[in-house]
């Protein structure tokens, strides 16, 4: 199985190398500059190295260059972000296997990696002899991981889950990162105390890694508001243990059918439509709306877009209080990715928003002419 070390200082971008290369199979290791990156070489030897050309502390160039004085051999493909022929020409000299122009798209790199490890196109572990280019088993059920360290927790929902139901589940944090990179869920259901010191920042690794999914904590009963709790801290919404088989069905149920699109995309404009439902749905709606915006958020950054415009102007403000952590979820996801977010909403929206602190300073646009305006 092959294996890739990506040398980036973008966390983001090393993820998204890490999960393009995963569902080829392959095996990924990660180094934040050019340091970092020569001391993974010293630990174990890999068969292609993806390296950022601008990094702090060593470039790509100056670890291309030592890793040479050295005598490592290893295949670089390179990631640049210029794309004049005086720099690209240089690049070459260097020695590399080929160059990545950003932004980049995930199967413009899958199509370089191989081409740079001489395999065919359309390989992956699960199929070397490259018939597609990623395995894809689609069997019409709800894909669901649980990450939970007691074994008794897996038996359990697996005794609850419905035939409809396809259940993966990790007893560790790695394990549940190892499958979030290699495999498309639709639910991730974690135990709120799987990692010392909270789980915000294992909800964040996964946000990246399952844009689409959606991300339940599961905690104890108590006299609180746990989902608020849960909310507060990062999930979507709380499964409360011991677990029922009414809430199991609600639950699946839930995600089964949040198949609508409540939000659309195209190239760097994305246009919220609007609510159909009953105000009793609303918070279903938010759900996947707020998953959807992560998801196009994700393909933004995977396509290394710095700037977006999100047209909200048909947005319910039925429940502003719900309207403004999704506008606060979605410009923090926005951040994460690198992409700077201009949002254009109505007087109405405005007014819902500017009644809490996270998003009273929120600058607003009041079209998408304008919006593009300040951009240039």
């Amino acid at each position: 199985m092959p294996s890739i070390l990506t040398v980036d200082d973008s966390r983001p971008i090393r993820m998204i190398v890490a999960k393009a290369m995963a569902e080829l199979g392959f095996v990924i290791g990660e180094a934040e500059d050019g340091n970092d990156g020569l001391k993974k070489l010293a630990e174990r030897s890999y068969d292609l190295v993806i390296l950022d050309v601008t990094m702090p502390n060593m470039d790509g160039p100056a670890m291309l260059g030592k890793m040479r004085e050295l005598g490592n051999g290893t295949p670089v493909l390179m990631l640049t972000s210029e794309s004049k022929t005086s720099i690209v020409a240089g690049l070459m000299k260097l020695g590399i296997k080929d160059y990545v122009l950003k932004p980049f798209k995930g199967d413009e790199l899958r199509a370089k990696v191989l081409k740079a490890l001489g395999l065919p196109a359309g390989y992956s572990a699960a199929n070397p002899g490259g018939t597609s280019a990623v395995a894809k088993v689609d069997d019409g059920k709800l894909k669901v991981m649980v990450i939970d360290d007691m074994e008794n927790v897996h038996k359990k929902l697996q005794s609850m889950m419905p035939e409809s139901v396809a259940l993966e589940v990790a007893l560790t944090v790695a394990q549940g990162l190892a499958l979030a990179r290699g495999k498309k869920f639709r639910l991730l259901l974690v135990d709120a105390e799987i990692q010392p010191g909270g789980p915000s920042s294992l909800i964040k690794q996964l946000r990246l890694l399952q844009p689409d999914a959606g991300i339940w904590g599961m905690a104890l009963r108590s006299a609180n508001n746990v989902s608020k709790e849960m909310r507060e801290i990062g999930f979507d919404d709380a499964l409360l243990k011991p677990f029922t088989r009414e809430a199991i069905e609600e639950l699946i149920g839930q995600y089964m059918t949040m198949a609508e699109n409540y939000v659309t995309a195209k190239e760097d404009l994305i246009q919220v439509a609007p609510f159909p439902g009953k105000e009793d749905k609303l918070e279903r709606y938010f759900s996947k709306l707020t998953a959807d915006l992560k998801s196009i958020v994700q393909k933004l950054g995977e396509a290394c877009f710095e700037g977006a415009v999100l047209d909200a102007t048909a947005l319910t403000v039925l429940q502003p209080a719900r309207v403004a952590k999704l506008l606060v979820e979605t410009f923090q996801s926005a951040q994460q990715m690198g992409i700077t977010l201009r949002l254009v909403a109505t007087e109405d929206l405005l007014k819902a928003v500017r009644g809490f602190q996270e998003t009273k300073d929120l600058r607003c646009f009041s079209s998408i002419e304008e919006a593009r305006s300040q951009a240039a």
